[in-house]
């Protein structure tokens, strides 16, 4: 695989993600929502496993591409429609990420692996994916947990130790041991919440 691919690819994803009008401070820096997203993915990737390859760089670094274009409020505001508006999403993601790819001139298998990962096909038996879904849950835990916190006052406690659960259990056993062991900040006001629900 060639450098220049690579950058090529990182640049039309950054590209893509940059046209997001949601706003996010980081750092005293207001980014498009989405290119900061995939920055911290791509930052987690590299403390979590940096011998990760080509293909599963750039899955992580897709992951949310144009998110804001297929908006939840776009389906039913029911489980049914919670569940069609991830399946087509997973799909856009998936295909958008392609459609870049050629451009930046990777072969088939490349492309074939990262929408795999990309639109969450088979999380367990296919380790990029799964590679993914660790990123996904450890960038979640450090940088967003607080803030969906603070979004929804009305969740009870049983509902969010059924919510870390959840997240806990989509992570392998090497991504767990990882947050255990200290390797990335866990939201302090959260950590009693997540010790209860990691030892249930």
């Amino acid at each position: 695989m060639s450098h220049q691919q690579f950058d090529t690819a990182i640049t039309l994803i950054d590209a893509a993600n940059s046209e997001d009008p949601n706003l996010e401070i980081s750092d005293g820096k207001d980014w498009p929502k989405e290119l900061l997203y995939s920055h911290r993915m791509s930052d987690m990737l590299e403390r979590y496993d940096a011998d990760a390859d080509e293909a599963q760089r750039l899955s992580v670094r897709a992951q949310h591409i144009q998110r804001w274009q297929s908006p939840r409020s776009n389906y039913p505001m029911n489980r049914k429609g919670y569940y069609q508006w991830r399946t087509d999403l997973y799909k856009f993601h998936a295909e958008t990420t392609a459609d870049l790819l050629v451009k930046a001139g990777y072969n088939d298998e490349v492309i074939e692996r990262v929408k795999q990962a990309v639109g969450k096909k088979s999380i367990k038996s296919n380790p990029d994916t799964q590679l993914l879904e660790d990123v996904i849950a450890l960038v979640f835990i450090e940088h967003y947990m607080l803030g969906f916190a603070s979004r929804h006052p009305e969740y009870s406690e049983d509902k969010w130790l059924d919510i870390i659960a959840k997240t806990w259990k989509k992570m392998s056993d090497r991504a767990q041991q990882f947050t255990l062991d200290g390797h990335i900040t866990l939201p302090e006001s959260l950590v009693p919440l997540i010790q209860k629900a990691v030892a249930r």
